[in-house]
């Protein structure tokens, strides 16, 4: 199965309300799709957001990397020779993770595909089925709490709670929320990246001592503040979930190394796919450190490819894949089915979606 073209085009798709973080406010995911065609027929396809606050790059880098860098590169190739198609991936350019994560779901596509066999079981098939949290968005206390009452409603049992602009005012707003929501339900912290290293200290303890009882904290601290991520967690009895700063198989060695963190967030954009994201399971695997599946803001393309990894290794063992959830409409056809917090993995062969809108009739 050899590589005969790459081709990209765009989606847009409306959200069912603003996502808001402490980085950043968006109403659609406008992002980069992928084609890769073969000389069999098959055909691989793969999704990139741009994140530019956490990964730098924008839709305009995004089509310059896979247009002009990556395509050229790979054509030729043996999509069978997964190991070598991979390696020349990561070599052709320094970083542009998004735009390599969005070339590799699509090759690990194909070759899922020539294996007859969904892409969760050829990568380990741990189990079929997974489920997910649901982002609830930074926004004013009440509207919080609406949203959160809602997801609930909606057969959600975690939430993830965006904070990180408002500093100690995110004690009484978490406190508020659990009040709201009662204590069956698990509150995952996502601070972004909003604090600093003392702050989430005493936040974080203001919150165990409340009864609040965070399943976890997510990335209280600059990514580059590795230090400050190993103060809190040698300080707090809360998980601390290290995110934007593990981009790569060496940034997970030194967390784990020096355990600046309880647990380790994967996500596909920033790791710069499949390939380097397994490299870190087995890392944590080594470690004994379980590790979150997420995501960036995602439509049902990008997110299934992350959803088959997680379906595949046993030491993902929590999934924030919600993207599918946060959008207004589904426009793919195939893949795996989102049932609220629940994602049923496909058994056709790949990621199993075979309609991609811009690229019907190629």
């Amino acid at each position: 199965m050899k590589i005969t073209n790459i081709t990209t085009t765009e989606c847009h798709i409306p959200l069912r309300t603003p996502f808001k973080t402490a980085l950043r406010t968006v109403d659609c995911v406008h992002d980069l799709l992928v084609r890769v065609e073969t000389d069999t027929g098959a055909v691989g396809h793969g999704e990139a957001p741009p994140t530019a606050v956490i990964t730098g790059e924008t839709l305009g880098s995004l089509h310059t990397a896979v247009e002009e860098f990556i395509a050229p590169a790979l054509q030729g190739m043996e999509v069978e020779d997964l190991d070598a198609v991979m390696t020349k991936l990561d070599r052709c350019l320094v970083r542009n993770t998004s735009a390599k994560a969005a070339v590799d779901m699509a090759l690990y596509d194909l070759f899922a595909q020539s294996c007859g066999k969904p892409l969760y079981k050829v990568l380990g098939g741990a189990r079929n089925t997974i489920e997910t949290d649901l982002t609830i968005s930074v926004n004013p206390v009440p509207v919080m709490v609406a949203d959160a009452r809602a997801a609930v409603e909606e057969g959600f049992k975690v939430l993830k709670i965006k904070v990180g602009k408002e500093g100690l005012a995110d004690i009484p707003r978490l406190k508020t929320i659990r009040e709201a929501v009662g204590p069956e339900v698990a509150l995952r912290v996502d601070a972004n990246q909003g604090w600093t290293a003392k702050q989430a200290v005493r936040i974080i303890t203001a919150l165990e001592d409340a009864g609040v009882e965070p399943e976890l904290v997510e990335q209280p601290v600059p990514a580059h503040d590795i230090d400050g991520l190993e103060y809190i967690t040698r300080r707090v009895t809360t998980p601390i979930l290290a995110d934007e700063s593990v981009f790569s198989p060496a940034d997970a060695f030194q967390i784990l190394q020096r355990h600046a963190a309880d647990m380790i967030n994967i996500k596909l954009m920033k790791t710069g796919g499949i390939w380097q994201a397994l490299k870190i399971c087995s890392a944590a695997e080594v470690y004994g450190v379980e590790c979150m599946m997420g995501c960036m803001l995602e439509s049902k393309l990008a997110v299934s490819a992350a959803a088959h990894l997680a379906a595949a290794r046993s030491v993902i063992t929590r999934i924030d894949l919600d993207g599918p959830s946060l959008c207004s409409v589904d426009p793919y056809t195939g893949g795996p089915v989102y049932e609220g917090p629940r994602i049923l993995m496909n058994e056709t062969p790949g990621i199993g979606i075979t309609g991609v809108p811009g690229f019907e009739g190629v």
